[in-house]
């Protein structure tokens, strides 16, 4: 028994330490949906890197390309209505859905950890204000504040506008949720005892809070970004986006005017909603992956 616990004991020396990247690729793998969700949107990037090598995307454009053509060796996901190749559309108008929902969910995960962080943390009348605020908001149908907004801006919007629209609402769930993980934090031995140390507002909240916020916050972007592609999804489809932008919500607005299902045009609608699926498929996935890291429970339970 002791000879076999002194064998243990010393395998357990040899052994190597694993590097950062063998260690990132062994939590990869025995969390399966953060790899899947990974992998997915990767498949999406990459469509937006590669994709304008293998086709036209000046075909993305009206009447550039016969219209109502179904895919074919020259048109792989077909044509529209409009004579716009939807295998460009999808290239040209990916990376633009991206962009306003990458740009929302950053303005409005920003605003939420300052918001969230100095309420939580500084409590007192500030911290009120901000839990009256979104309390308040958070009960009003975010998408008809939304539809508003867009509908009484129409005919001057664009992607970057688009964007702020969208973000104008996506700060509320970040601060609902950073300043309730805030609140447990501000209470942990190590912060008392910084503040008893002397430690200023500002320090402790850069070097102690921040840093143990960092899962919250990667779960609570890939959270706004979901929201921001799905909110802009919805205007678009109604006709409340830029009309002239090929991306992904716009292409749904074109099909539903145009009658693309009634009409048999399968591809035309079939395009769009496939990769909104893809991409949301793989938000979630992400979400779900770093709600482990962030979630004790999920760690102890995996």
């Amino acid at each position: 028994m002791a000879a076999a616990t002194l064998v243990e004991i010393k395998q357990t020396v040899a052994r190597p330490e694993r590097t950062r990247m063998e260690t990132v690729v062994a939590y990869l793998l025995r969390n399966p949906n953060l790899t899947a969700g990974v992998i997915l949107l990767l498949v999406l990037l990459l469509i937006c890197l590669i994709g304008p090598f293998l086709v036209n995307v000046d075909h993305a454009r009206a009447t550039s390309v016969l219209p109502d053509q179904a895919p074919s060796r020259a048109f792989p996901l077909g044509t529209d209505d409009q004579g716009r190749d939807l295998a460009a559309v999808l290239v040209a108008g990916l990376p633009l859905t991206l962009r306003i929902g990458f740009v929302a969910g950053g303005v409005g995960l920003s605003v939420g950890i300052l918001l969230g962080v100095l309420a939580g943390y500084r409590r007192g009348v500030l911290d009120v204000i901000v839990k009256m605020v979104v309390d308040t908001l958070l009960t009003v149908p975010g998408l008809l504040v939304l539809i508003i907004i867009a509908d009484s801006i129409k005919g001057v919007i664009s992607i970057n506008s688009m964007a702020l629209i969208v973000a104008s609402l996506a700060w509320m769930q970040p601060t609902r949720t950073i300043r309730s993980q805030v609140l447990t934090l501000r209470e942990r031995a190590y912060i008392q005892l910084a503040r008893l140390n002397g430690v200023s507002t500002r320090a402790i909240i850069v070097r102690e809070v921040l840093p143990n916020l960092l899962p919250y916050i990667a779960a609570s972007f890939v959270g706004a970004v979901a929201s921001a592609v799905l909110a802009t999804i919805g205007l678009e489809a109604l006709g409340l986006g830029p009309q002239d932008a090929p991306d992904i919500g716009m292409t749904i607005y074109w099909a539903i005017t145009f009658n693309a299902l009634l009409r048999g045009l399968w591809w035309w609608w079939l395009t769009p909603i496939v990769a909104v699926m893809v991409l949301f498929i793989g938000l979630f996935l992400v979400s779900s992956g770093l709600d482990e890291i962030a979630n004790p429970r999920l760690r102890r339970a995996a």
